[in-house]
């Protein structure tokens, strides 16, 4: 166990080295670091408790994706049935469920078409046996369509899953620093922004659909019968967006959607100098903008987002180009945050904020402090203890707690991992399992002496019939941060990351480095005791 070949030398010492050398980043300015080769940029970044920020809790709306779920149903309904040619009647959703009546007649082969809607739930397991829709005859001619709860549930996944997609897109585009934007339980997303204390803009950037159409306007009934009850069963009414509100009878058919758009830019109207957003469509966009407004040379159309109309201007001629722009009285800044919506994308549902809080710099700054004082505190205790006890074997235990301590830094800093208070505590905690470890080793080397052993075979038993304990305890501490993690959020998962890195790290530093060490000094000394 003490002899050690040169290519195990060499091989523990790089790794102690370049491990240790990726935490360098992390006591130099941020100005310094970015002046360096991209690879070696890698840092700690602290989280809210230590430098502050802002806090967002989102949750996705559930009846909205449940409700989009059944009008897209009722939607397929009605293609599904006019291509078979299929006489239906009373098409519509009610509560839970989609509901048509057909002919008696028509009612088997009706069943049979709109069964084909429904899909089995699959995974990375194959399928669950569940189907994404129910299908059921009534009676009576009328069939019933329902989403299963766990078609629901697999929706709220997948709209969590984009909704997260798009609001990291909208942070950034903010310019923050290392924004934090986790899923949190089945139907809520975790926003954590350090260093941005007035959340004000962020808010309105994360509480906005941002769900961009055009469409027609309805021109053969006028606002004011459509507020008295007669609006087309193709059109709906729509509030403009700017005050005060102007109604307008749009159709429901949707020309082109935000989704067709590549890209949005602010600026400003070449002629009246008012801010605008300039947008520019991929290639399915542009040609069904083309053909629209080719077909609708002359009428209003209508530039409606999140169901308010921001702008319902006329179409003088063509427009084959592939871009447009949106003018609707906007400011500079509600011109600047509609182009970072509509770059980012739609939300494929409303997100609700359910817990804000912002951490003020002060706070963390003092969250810093008291985190350092404890652990110099600690660590100055456990130096004490460690050379009093052991003596010059106590030494080499130190030796290896800070290097340990530095490679934590390192595999943190390597991951770009966020370093929070519980995160501190875990550190703390690490250490103190690492001098369990050498004091595990060193007590064995002590009852191996007493068994009348000679120094080095003492030393060589010691660390050999150690080694089991060690890892059978530092496993089942590792399972635990692993369970922690898994099930933990926030705080806690970031106590697990810190303790499991430092359970390896502690291993690796216990058998290597300080076994290292003591090898080295067995054979410089050849000693005939152990100072221990």
């Amino acid at each position: 166990m003490l002899y050690f070949t040169r290519w195990k030398v060499a091989a523990i010492v790089l790794t102690a080295l370049i491990v240790c050398l990726c935490a360098v980043p992390n006591f130099f300015p941020e100005n310094v670091v970015k002046t360096w080769p991209k690879w070696a940029q890698r840092h700690l970044v602290l989280g809210l408790d230590l430098q502050g920020g802002s806090h967002i809790l989102l949750e996705v709306d559930s009846a909205a994706v449940r409700k989009e779920k059944l009008e897209q149903i009722r939607d397929d309904v009605r293609r599904t049935l006019r291509e078979a040619r299929l006489g239906y009647t009373g098409l519509a959703v009610r509560g839970e469920n989609v509901e048509v009546r057909v002919k008696d007649s028509d009612g088997p082969q009706a069943l049979a078409k709109l069964r084909e809607l429904s899909q089995p739930l699959g995974g990375l397991l194959g399928s669950s046996g569940q189907r994404s829709v129910d299908v059921t005859d009534a009676g009576n001619g009328l069939i019933r369509l329902t989403v299963p709860q766990p078609a629901v549930i697999e929706r709220i996944r997948q709209s969590v899953e984009q909704s997260i997609q798009i609001v990291e897109r909208r942070v950034n585009e903010l310019g923050t620093v290392e924004p934090l934007i986790q899923r949190q339980g089945l139907d809520r997303i975790l926003v954590q922004v350090p260093g941005l204390q007035d959340p004000t803009r962020l808010k309105e950037l994360l509480g906005k659909t941002a769900k961009l159409d055009f469409r027609m306007v309805d021109a053969s009934v006028s606002p004011e019968q459509a507020q008295t009850g007669r609006v087309p069963p193709e059109s709906e009414v729509l509030q403009s967006s700017q005050a005060p509100k102007v109604p307008y009878v749009i159709e429901k058919r949707v020309l082109v959607s935000g989704a067709d758009l590549t890209d949005a830019q602010p600026g400003f109207d070449q002629r009246g100098g008012e801010p605008i957003v300039s947008f520019r469509f991929n290639s399915t966009g542009a040609r069904k903008f083309a053909q629209a407004t080719t077909d609708n040379v002359g009428r209003p159309f209508a530039i409606v987002l999140d169901n308010e109309v921001i702008s319902a201007p006329v179409i003088r001629e063509p427009i084959t180009g592939g871009s447009g722009q949106i003018s609707g009285g906007f400011t500079v800044q509600q011109a600047n945050d509609l182009a970072i919506l509509l770059r980012a994308g739609a939300l494929p549902a409303p997100l609700t904020i359910i817990e804000e809080r912002t951490v003020g710099p002060g706070l963390g700054q003092d969250s810093i402090d008291r985190g350092t004082m404890a652990s110099f505190v600690g660590s100055i205790l456990v130096i004490v203890f460690m050379t009093l006890t052991y003596r010059l074997f106590g030494l080499f235990a130190n030796i290896a707690v800070a290097i340990n301590v530095a490679m934590i830094f390192g595999v943190l800093s390597l991951l770009n991992a966020t370093l929070t208070l519980p995160g501190i505590a875990g550190i703390v905690l690490t250490v103190g399992i690492a001098v369990d470890s050498n004091v595990l080793i060193y007590e064995r080397i002590r009852e191996e002496l007493r068994h009348g052993r000679t120094a080095i075979n003492a030393i060589d038993a010691g660390f050999s019939r150690a080694l089991a304990t060690i890892m059978d305890s530092n496993i089942t501490t590792f399972i635990a941060a692993a369970v922690l993690f898994y099930i933990g959020t926030g705080p806690v998962r970031g106590f697990a990351v810190t303790l499991g890195i430092g359970i390896i790290t502690t291993v690796f530093t216990a058998f290597t480095v300080t076994r290292l060490i003591v090898a080295g000094w067995v054979r410089w000394r050849r000693p005939q005791h152990v100072p221990i």
